[in-house]
């Protein structure tokens, strides 16, 4: 049985290795205005929040076994009331009128180790740049800029982000990194000096192979540095 008052919705963050995307839904056409959205749906009774959040995203967009993080909690009584989304409300909600508290998810990952799929009420599964979202359907662009920071502060704290390198990397993909998702550009001298002073990463004694420009020195995280939840 589905709680008609309680949701969860997924703010999955995608890195392409130079941009910075989130995944949307295009929810099926029943007339309704706003086709975009986070993938997000209702609680069961029986399961918590975590268990609904893997479930959802994973029925809407084959997508599993995420690292989520919660990202925040919404529940303007009119949250849901907007008549562009309406339409989509009367053809997939037993009752439409109802308020929804929504609780929210976030996560970061590699796009090139997922291939996402449409199903149930979604049409379409797509990743769109941050800097080009489309309006979205109910509260959900608050609910992105809401993750976006939270995911900004926790890179920046080191607890996120170190994954989506290889094992081994140069000094200009960890500041290439940092720059997508802060939206931010840095002097390349003083990144340097702050990720060795700050000691977030280990100088390795090899260098780059099998590039045209002078190899670069390669390093890995100080795994002892990263803020690991």
């Amino acid at each position: 049985m589905i709680n008609p008052n309680i949701s969860v919705d997924c703010v999955v963050f995608g890195f392409d290795g130079q941009n910075l995307n989130v995944l949307l839904i295009e929810q099926k056409d029943v007339g309704q205005s706003r086709k975009f959205a986070l993938p997000g749906d209702h609680l069961e009774e029986d399961e918590n929040l975590d268990t609904a959040a893997q479930r959802v995203l994973r029925e809407l967009t084959s997508l599993s076994g995420l690292y989520l993080r919660q990202s925040g909690a919404f529940g303007d009584p009119d949250r849901v009331k907007n008549i562009k989304d309406l339409p989509w409300l009367e053809s997939n909600r037993s009752n439409p009128e109802a308020r929804v508290i929504t609780i929210a998810y976030y996560a970061l990952v590699k796009m090139s180790d997922f291939n996402p799929s449409a199903s149930s009420f979604a049409e379409r599964v797509l990743w769109q740049e941050v800097q080009d979202i489309p309006e979205l359907a109910f509260d959900h662009s608050e609910i992105v800029t809401t993750a976006l920071n939270k995911l900004r502060n926790d890179v920046r704290e080191l607890r996120v982000g170190h994954e989506l390198l290889p094992e081994k990397f140069t000094l200009t993909q960890v500041q290439s990194l940092h720059e997508s998702i802060l939206n931010s550009s840095f002097d390349k001298r003083n990144f340097r000096k702050k990720a060795l002073n700050d000691s977030w990463v280990i100088p390795l004694d090899e260098k780059q192979t099998g590039v045209f420009h002078k190899p670069a020195r390669l390093y890995s995280w100080n795994k002892d540095r990263l803020s690991v939840e």
